[in-house]
């Protein structure tokens, strides 16, 4: 089908494009963390850094971004189960910009929030688009999942459930 403005086969080929880009970036993300790979500093380094943050117990915290960080990625590259991989990058996404990059401005550069902006802008952008024809969703019959009341609501899942992990936090008194 072609609009004015948009055609559903050359866009979802952008989509698959960018989902499996941005999926897979934040799945290797999360595989340093979780297991060392990719110059990391696994699930032990990880710990304690998440420890320094306020996040205790810091094991507990680092395995549950971490892994969060791959499924999401993992079910965003492959355009599976519609808002839920989104939903769980903005979630740790919004933890990663407060709890770690905002106090250092807006750029990389200076260790500021804009990777983690980036990912999850981009992420909530998939999340109301929906995963494309070129997606596992679309293969396996699950068109249902990019409806936009599930869209809307899996966005408010994921902000909220970026604020309450944030809420969990102690940090270290100065």
């Amino acid at each position: 089908m072609t609009t004015p403005f948009i055609d559903v086969a050359t866009a979802s080929i952008g989509l698959l494009i960018v989902r499996v880009a941005l999926g897979l970036l934040m799945a290797a993300h999360g595989s340093q963390k979780l297991f060392g790979w990719f110059g990391g500093h696994g699930l032990a380094g990880t710990a304690g850094f998440f420890d320094s943050l306020g996040f205790r117990p810091g094991r507990f915290f680092a395995t549950l971004a971490s892994a969060t960080e791959v499924t999401s990625g993992l079910l965003l590259a492959l355009g599976f189960l519609g808002p839920v991989g989104p939903a769980l990058m903005i979630s740790v996404m919004i933890v990663a910009a407060v709890s770690m990059h905002l106090k250092n401005g807006l750029f990389a550069a200076n260790g500021g929030i804009e990777v983690p902006l980036l990912y999850g802008v981009v992420a909530a952008g998939l999340l109301l688009t929906g995963p494309g024809q070129y997606s596992l969703d679309a293969a396996l019959g699950l068109g249902y999942l990019a409806t936009p009341m599930l869209a809307w609501a899996a966005l408010a899942v994921g902000v909220v459930g970026g604020i309450m992990n944030l809420f969990a936090r102690r940090p270290v008194a100065a």
